[in-house]
């Protein structure tokens, strides 16, 4: 699934203002509510705060990828963040996460939700990608960069 497909330039944050798991996870969120994504915000926090408490989607490599289900929204959304300095997320490799990306999916359907994260993880599983992300000049360059394509 291409992430522009998912992704835009209005659910892309250049640098974060957050500096714990919790609010970047409502940094996010706000995000997804701004730009008419996500229609019911106290839905879709409890989502992905209920997804966290099981167990902490930082991943490694400095990505994590916290996600929750709701039928609140229709389709599969998400926002993505950069913390180049990094901030603790509980991660696999207990290494600061950097590169957040956020979805909300409907409950009753599983397919999209996955094949996103799937190729959301492969795609920043690449040390040179996850570089070029951190440092891109423009939501612009960070979506070419996850759709595979080069943004210089």
């Amino acid at each position: 699934m291409n992430p522009k497909r998912v992704l835009t330039k209005e659910t892309i944050i250049l640098h974060l203002k957050s500096t714990n798991k919790d609010a970047v996870i409502e940094e996010l969120i706000d995000v997804l509510v701004a730009s008419g994504r996500v229609k019911d915000r106290k839905a879709a926090l409890k989502a992905v705060v209920e997804r966290e408490k099981k167990m902490s989607t930082g991943l490694q490599s400095g990505i994590a990828i916290p996600h929750g289900k709701t039928d609140t929204v229709e389709t599969l959304v998400a926002a993505l963040g950069l913390k180049p300095e990094g901030l603790p997320f509980e991660s696999l490799d207990g290494q600061d996460a950097n590169i957040i990306v956020l979805t909300v999916s409907p409950a009753s359907r599983t397919g999209p939700h996955i094949q996103f994260l799937a190729d959301i993880s492969r795609t920043l599983h690449d040390a040179e990608t996850r570089a070029k992300v951190l440092n891109a000049d423009s939501e612009d360059d960070v979506l070419e960069l996850l759709a595979g394509e080069d943004a210089d």
